[in-house]
């Protein structure tokens, strides 16, 4: 596998959890999405309804703001990319992130950690985002991750 980049957002340092041992388990570069405004646990509320991630899921447009626009993605050609599940999808910031970047000709390989669902319609979601990338399903890193289980996982892949 070539060198890979691991970019994540963690609303609540779950998911980041999950990243860096990935990211570690692959040999890959890790780099952290971050929002130019960061969540609080307010607005993390999803029951809610007026809570700012309650307001962003509903509005299929919304596009939160991204602190930094300087994520290594043009020196990889695999990036795996995660985040919670938000509403049974990606958090629209990972739009966000996509939209940001080219990512023509690279893979992306989801991942995500979430309470009790899975990756939903989440590529399904992302792909008009990243035109000209290549997304694969991947799979959710929730619990006790083992690194060797990982990198066997990886290295299956159809990169």
């Amino acid at each position: 596998m070539s060198k890979a980049l691991v970019a994540y957002f963690s609303a609540s340092g779950t998911t980041a959890k999950a990243a860096k041992v990935l990211a570690g388990a692959v040999e890959a570069d890790l780099y952290e999405i971050k929002p130019a405004v960061p969540y609080t646990s307010a607005d993390l509320n999803w029951t809610d309804q007026q809570s700012r991630s309650s307001v962003e899921m509903k509005d299929k447009r919304s596009r939160p703001a991204l602190a930094d626009g300087d994520a290594p993605v043009a020196g990889h050609d695999v990036i795996f990319l995660g985040f919670p599940i938000w509403w049974y999808v990606a958090p629209t910031i990972i739009n966000t992130f996509l939209e940001r970047y080219d990512f023509t000709g690279k893979t992306i390989v989801l991942f995500a950690t979430s309470g009790g669902s899975g990756l939903g319609k989440s590529s399904e979601g992302l792909k008009d985002s990243a035109p000209g990338a290549r997304i694969l399903e991947g799979r959710m890193l929730n619990g006790r991750l083992d690194p060797a289980e990982l990198k066997a996982w990886a290295e299956g892949l159809k990169l």
